[in-house]
């Protein structure tokens, strides 16, 4: 019988190793994974790469808690600034930092998912942040080669999960959540809701549970809808 709801935290971050690439859900500070973050600190990895839409906003929550630790040592993100650990971190050098626009970070992330290895782009030709990668004109206009971006964990927030690991997301809690439960090579869900097999409308499931390794029950907020 599949089932991928684990029994506690430390079960559900097991096999996180030091020097992993970690995509961590949210956008501004909505559907971020917070429990899961909180349990990456608890389980102690290292020297971590973590792709996120932005650097998170409060200091002692989320993404800033795992930064001021020590534990990250380079940041990929369209938004750094918000809580103010991050800049002064890299002021300090303690932070390695890749700037990427957020439409060309969610279609990395999205081609990680779908087996495409690398796409051109208008978005940054011309720019500091083209330097160094491949420029080719097509059509007259320049075009720049962005590699896809995938990550050995994805800590995503889901609104409603079933054993199988099939998600439903609410509203904008949507955001970079489904991308990278895809590009994921081990995805971790903390759930608000769990649902019964057969429950979800097939019509409502943004993520499929073929893309789902480990979920948890983190329950809070509103009552399940679909």
């Amino acid at each position: 019988m599949i089932d991928k709801f684990v029994a506690g935290m430390a079960q559900a971050m097991a096999g996180i190793r030091d020097g992993d690439t970690v995509l961590v859900g949210g956008f501004g500070a909505v559907g971020h994974p917070y429990a899961l973050i909180d349990a990456l600190v608890e389980q102690g990895a290292r020297d971590l790469t973590v792709v996120a839409n932005n650097a998170g906003w409060a200091p002692d929550k989320g993404l800033p808690k795992l930064m001021a630790l020590g534990r990250v040592r380079k940041l990929v993100c369209s938004f750094p600034r918000g809580s103010g650990v991050f800049d002064e971190l890299y002021r300090a050098g303690r932070i390695e930092l890749e700037i990427v626009p957020q439409g060309t970070l969610a279609e990395r992330i999205r081609a990680a998912g779908a087996g495409i290895p690398a796409f051109f782009t208008a978005t940054a030709a011309g720019t500091l942040l083209a330097e160094g990668k491949e420029v080719r004109e097509i059509g007259g206009r320049s075009y720049v080669l962005e590699q896809a971006l995938h990550g050995d964990v994805a800590l995503v927030e889901a609104w409603r999960a079933d054993r199988w690991g099939n998600l439903t997301y609410r509203g904008t809690g949507r955001n970079f959540n489904p991308i990278m439960a895809a590009a994921g090579r081990l995805t971790i869900v903390q759930t608000q809701h769990v649902a019964d097999l057969g429950s979800l409308d097939p019509e409502v499931i943004v993520t499929p549970g073929l893309f789902v390794d480990r979920v948890i029950h983190v329950s809070y907020g509103d009552p399940p809808r679909q």
